[in-house]
């Protein structure tokens, strides 16, 4: 029998950059970031475009050109040419993996796992998955005037533009109610913002988006990486466009009179965002990056500069630590988007 390899412990031992290198990958490091070409076997994508990107930190890997994506052991499995999918092509992977670069697991693991507490997982369920489908009613009653939404600094346009306003009931109660429509143009969901800090917690996040439901014999499921805040209102490529993490600093810009943002809807960016950020930008155009100051802005920025700059010309506007682009004034603003 194989012995029993715990892929959650390999991955996090491993040394990505020692893995790339071993498959004879020149790393070119920034930071905790390598970008280059795209070293798999299978790359259908353009070959001298360095859409490649790999977080050596975090161990992930993804590929602008030809989609691949996933974690180290998956992309050992895809340079020797096997299904990461495969579990034991993949367990014979990770196992000379571990014999090469981590052999104190195998001295220290049992033939068989401990026993440890099942994972939850998902029911099984023929019913088919729809994805970010239009809701058919919005909320009613909201209160466009709450505290929250003047007290930092928005006007009442910039709360009408953007359909924002306190909800009292329902699953959104006790939140800032924020509409959220795909690409189209089409309202797939609303997204709640609590309007005390205070009372952020692992059971009550500051942002609370649309769960999965089960209806006429379908599973609902919304996916935030599908499309990008604000992004449907503009209708054209524009030479110059804003991307930033959060919903409010989406609507600061706006009331400056920098209506071409769009918002990722956190700290991280999905390869369709990406494509939807390239696609909103003439061939000519800039794509500024205004991250939070804080290192999850940081790595924001670097992800975005990976999937993005090989197709458009970037700018990252970095931010003192600690600040966001809620906290730059009108004269701020337009110095950060005129050099």
């Amino acid at each position: 029998m194989n012995a029993w390899i715990d892929f959650k412990v390999l991955r996090k031992k491993l040394d990505f950059e020692q893995v790339l290198r071993h498959y004879d990958v020149e790393v070119k490091r920034k930071g905790s970031q390598h970008q280059g070409f795209c070293p798999l076997p299978d790359h259908q994508g353009k070959k001298n475009s360095p859409s490649f990107s790999a977080n050596l930190e975090r161990g992930i890997f993804q590929c602008f050109g030809c989609g691949a994506k996933g974690n180290v052991l998956e992309f050992a499995a895809m340079m020797e040419k096997v299904d990461p999918k495969d579990g034991a092509a993949l367990h014979k992977v990770a196992g000379e993996l571990q014999k090469r670069f981590c052999p104190e697991l195998g001295a220290s693991q049992e033939a068989k796992p401990p026993a440890t507490k099942p994972e939850k997982t998902e029911p099984k369920s023929d019913l088919p998955v729809v994805v970010n489908a239009p809701l058919d009613f919005e909320l009613k009653g909201l209160d466009r005037k709450h505290p929250y939404l003047l007290n930092r600094g928005f006007s009442q346009e910039t709360i009408d533009h953007f359909g924002l306003g306190f909800c009292s009931r329902g699953l959104l109660k006790d939140r800032v109610a924020i509409p959220l429509h795909d690409h189209e143009g089409r309202l797939v969901g609303y997204a709640g913002r609590v309007v005390d800090d205070a009372t952020i917690s692992e059971n009550n996040p500051r942002y609370r988006f649309p769960g999965k439901r089960e209806r006429d014999g379908k599973h609902f499921e919304f996916r935030k990486t599908l499309f990008l805040y604000n992004g449907f209102r503009i209708k054209a490529p524009v030479d110059d466009l804003i991307v930033v993490e959060g919903f409010a600093s989406v609507w600061w810009l706006h009331q400056n009179g920098l209506p071409h943002a769009v918002g990722t809807m956190g700290s991280d960016c999905s390869e369709r965002q990406a494509e939807l950020i390239v696609s909103l930008v003439k061939p000519n155009g800039r794509v500024w990056i205004v991250p939070d100051g804080d290192k999850a802005g940081e790595r924001y920025a670097q992800t975005l500069l990976s999937l993005i700059s090989p197709h458009r010309f970037v700018r990252w506007v970095k931010l003192d630590e600690g600040e966001q682009p809620t906290d730059l004034l009108a004269e701020q603003l337009k110095t950060c988007f005129t050099t």
